[in-house]
């Protein structure tokens, strides 16, 4: 007989009490999806008290986002579904709730963007990896860097410029060049995008206590935007980034494959 063919009743599936599922809409995370749901009995992810997130980093960044909003943030188990799968856990389908159970707990403190616009608008948005501010045509652009109050940088001029969290810092702030920040580390990574003046800075490390604020300095000839994580402002003419004073994120890891000692491995990644 195909057992296959039989999957398992709802009865004898195993209940992961209080665990809820979400998935990408990609066709590989969906198929993960179907077996998890064939193998164990699943809570209403709305009502969920942890979340099994399958997809990639992208997901992952948006189902944190998501409960960011909601205001009610859970902790959350990823298996890597995508491709890079930094944030994620390995895809098994066994023993799902002894690694739930056993898994290292990381919080994980998100930034606050605060974006006001030429027209007047303000948005104020969090991130999780950085706040990136970015040229939106072919000329560079120019920005006055202040932290808590005091000019650092009267004229900074170049692509972009980031501040990154510790979780963030593998991200788009390694390949810009900037510094890898222990999780542990109350920090913040400041890190300019190919910058053309000062074209030898590389940027500086502050405690995550401080207020940067991005002031534009020329926003009409040489228009900029700011991103937090994924959500974008167009024609920023300041942005003040600081550390939330919100809820922090809980992400669950096996502890063999935690992402502090993911982080640290990164700096000897060759």
């Amino acid at each position: 007989m195909n057992r296959e063919a039989h999957p398992p009743s709802t009865s004898s599936r195993r209940a992961l009490a209080g665990v809820g599922l979400l998935a990408s809409g990609t066709e590989v995370a969906q198929v993960a999806a179907g077996l998890l749901r064939t193998r164990y009995r699943w809570e209403e992810a709305q009502t969920a008290d942890t979340l099994v997130a399958l997809g990639g980093d992208g997901f992952m960044l948006q189902t944190l986002h998501l409960m960011l909003e909601q205001g009610a943030p859970r902790p959350v188990f990823g298996m890597n579904r995508g491709t890079v799968g930094f944030l994620m856990n390995e895809w098994r389908l066994d023993r799902l709730a002894q690694r739930i159970a056993n898994a290292k707990a990381i919080k994980v403190t998100p930034l606050t963007m605060t974006a006001t616009t030429i027209d007047g608008g303000t948005v104020i948005r969090a991130a999780i990896n950085e706040v990136s501010l970015l040229r939106e045509t072919r000329q560079t652009a120019k920005i006055e860097v202040s932290v808590n109050g005091r000019v650092v940088m009267p004229e900074l001029v170049c692509d972009g410029v980031l501040v990154a969290t510790p979780a963030g810092s593998t991200a788009y702030n390694l390949s810009a060049h900037g510094p890898i920040l222990p999780l542990a580390a109350k920090l913040l990574a400041l890190t300019p995008i190919s910058p053309f003046r000062p074209r030898r800075w590389q940027g500086a490390i502050l405690q995550d206590d401080v207020v940067i604020r991005f002031r534009v300095l020329d926003p009409l000839n040489r228009p900029v935007s700011a991103v937090a994580d994924q959500y974008e402002v167009r024609d920023v003419v300041t942005v003040d980034v600081c550390l939330s004073k919100g809820p922090t994120l809980t992400l669950l890891f096996d502890p063999e494959h935690a992402l502090d000692e993911r982080i640290t491995l990164e700096q000897f990644a060759h």
